[in-house]
């Protein structure tokens, strides 16, 4: 009987995953481990692993002597060592398409809760005030402001799209995208430099790599208009966290909407949550019945496909019979 892993989720239940898997004579066992040094005696026998934010490191994949398939529930994959899973020979797959139009719908939620100040005003009226909770110049209208991107994939490309409806100035950074891609987006290509000096409002939408963390730091942040409005929907290593503090409250950036921190939570403690103009939510932007279904259901065929010794789709570590 294979063994299939499901390192860690945060669903009431793993119907949608039983209903395929166990079908195919598949025992399932769960977990919710958060560090690496209880998920090495565990994996050691195991046929296929589901994980959702589990450390899969080096010394955890080198622990595995049977798997033949990792699959991630959602499209980053920073909590998997790569390389090492590559030089074991292990197939590394994602779901990079359940959740595009949550995430972009989510972001533009983020941004207007900046321009708008949506949240604010609303819990200022809630506590028995009938007038703005800040200044006048905080409520801002995107038709007057350059946005930049950062990432042009499938979920940048969306929130593209959206933000063209606000007739706002959409700056667009990706080393990877052709420019003329970028162009007949409808947006103007721009390096890295150009897009933090120019741009009002930046919205993260690149993966967590080796080249993307901390991509925003004391010296870009330092580079980006004073005021400046910054959103992370993305992953929270993209950000250093103590620098965007210490910008927050000199005023260089005059508000963040974040759906991801580093570390995540935030401590009760953290500045996030006590500095005006900052909103947070946990980790939820690819969150809604469809895309969770969608997802679940993704993963469990994927492994079905692994125990067929079918073409696994949506490999991201090269790995391929």
């Amino acid at each position: 009987m294979a063994k299939v892993l499901i390192t860690d989720n945060r669903f009431e239940s793993l119907d949608v995953e039983k209903a395929i898997l166990q079908p195919q004579g598949c025992e399932i066992i769960e977990g919710q481990y958060s560090r690496a040094e209880d998920l090495i005696p565990v994996v050691a026998d195991i046929d296929y692993i589901i994980t959702q934010f589990s450390p899969l490191t080096a010394a955890v994949i080198a622990a595995m002597s049977r798997c033949r398939v990792i699959v991630r529930y959602g499209v980053g994959v920073d909590n998997i060592d790569l390389d090492a899973a590559r030089a074991r020979r292990i197939p590394v797959c994602n779901v990079p398409d359940y959740c595009m139009d949550e995430v972009a719908d989510h972001t533009l939620g983020l941004i207007l809760a900046l321009t708008r100040q949506v949240v604010a005003v609303a819990d200022h009226v809630r506590a028995g005030h009938w007038k703005l909770p800040g200044s006048l110049a905080q409520m801002r209208v995107l038709k007057e402001m350059t946005v930049g991107i950062v990432g042009f994939g499938r979920i940048g490309r969306e929130v593209a799209g959206r933000l063209k409806a606000f007739k706002c100035k959409i700056l667009v950074f990706d080393p990877v995208v052709p420019a003329l891609e970028i162009e007949r987006a409808g947006c103007t290509p721009a390096g890295l430099d150009e897009v933090l000096r120019a741009s009002d409002l930046i919205t993260l939408h690149c993966p967590s790599t080796a080249e993307t963390r901390r991509i925003i730091h004391r010296d870009s942040l330092a580079k980006m208009k004073r005021g400046v409005l910054l959103v992370n929907p993305a992953r929270g290593d993209l950000v250093k966290t103590d620098d965007l503090i210490a910008a927050l409250e000199s005023g260089q950036v005059g508000g963040a909407a974040l759906d991801v921190t580093d570390p995540e939570p935030p401590p009760r403690d953290s500045p996030l949550l006590r500095i005006n103009n900052v909103f947070i939510t946990n980790h939820v932007a690819a969150a809604s019945p469809t895309a969770i279904k969608t997802l679940r259901t993704s993963v469990a065929q994927t492994v079905v496909r692994a125990m067929r010794g079918e073409p696994l789709p949506n490999v991201v570590n090269g790995v391929r019979d």
